[in-house]
């Protein structure tokens, strides 16, 4: 089994200052006699000399009035209107067996609230995992598509039987309810409900290839704790099928300690 990492990152920025001196002019003064009395009101157009520089300083005015400093806040806020719109939306019709977002940083406990099912049993290697599980939710995907029944929650599989080899499964999918006269979608792929009760979840969010580093977090986790687990564990998607090279793929991992 595997363990993850991650690494953070420090950013560290520097700043300056800069000052200015100006030096009045001695000079002047004595060839105007007149104008001793004007270095009182005129003091200030001496300092309009060095307005000479200030020539620059409107070329910086009209930087600051500039439009396009109002320009940028408007592209700011389709930004985030953008992803914000669809992803909650479907995220909310397919929701997850703790209704709260998971923690992938920590262990929540909580109580399973059953839910209703199609399922689709079947044996698979460890190496095979990722593509039987893909291949029996494609299969539970087209036959829900043909009978008009909608999903109501992220697919799961419960673990039934492991051993070194592979495992037993059932893949499951959450619907609303069972269609009326209905006792079997196929004679594959049947009706059933999801387990109920106490649970602690856990968070896998890396490639499905490496989810044995999670297991071990887990099984370190309950012998630290004392729990004793049920031999049944439950796993669901968060994220679709794809690649079990995927490093984003998330899952929940649910365990429940024997009563």
């Amino acid at each position: 089994m595997r363990l993850r990492f991650f690494h953070p990152v420090l950013v560290l920025a520097l700043c300056s200052g800069v000052a200015l001196a100006q030096t009045p002019p001695p000079a002047s003064p004595p060839p105007a006699a007149p104008e001793a009395a004007a270095p009182a009101p005129a003091a200030p157009p001496p300092a309009a000399s060095p307005a000479q520089p200030a020539p620059a300083a409107p070329s910086e005015n009209p930087a600051q009035p500039q439009p396009p400093a109002t320009a940028q806040p408007a592209p700011v806020v389709p930004a985030p209107t953008a992803p914000a719109s669809p992803a909650p939306v479907q995220d909310a019709a397919r929701s997850t067996l703790f209704p709260n977002p998971s923690d992938p940083t920590g262990v929540e406990e909580g109580v399973l609230m059953p839910k209703t099912t199609v399922v689709l049993a079947g044996i698979s290697t460890w190496d095979e995992a990722f593509d039987n599980l893909k291949n029996a939710f494609s299969k539970i995907d087209g036959e829900m598509k043909k009978a008009g029944i909608a999903p109501a929650g992220r697919p799961l599989t419960i673990f039934v039987d492991t051993d070194d080899n592979g495992f037993k499964y059932e893949a499951m999918v959450p619907i609303a309810k069972v269609p009326e006269g209905k006792t079997e979608l196929t004679p594959e792929i049947k009706f059933g409900r999801t387990p109920e009760g106490k649970s602690f979840r856990f968070v896998h969010k890396d490639a499905y290839d490496e989810i044995d580093g999670t297991y071990e977090t887990i099984t370190a986790y309950l012998d630290i704790k004392e729990i004793v687990a049920k031999d049944a564990f439950i796993e669901e998607y968060v994220s679709d099928f794809t690649d079990s090279q995927d490093t984003n793929f998330e899952v929940n991992i649910y365990v429940q300690p024997k009563e």
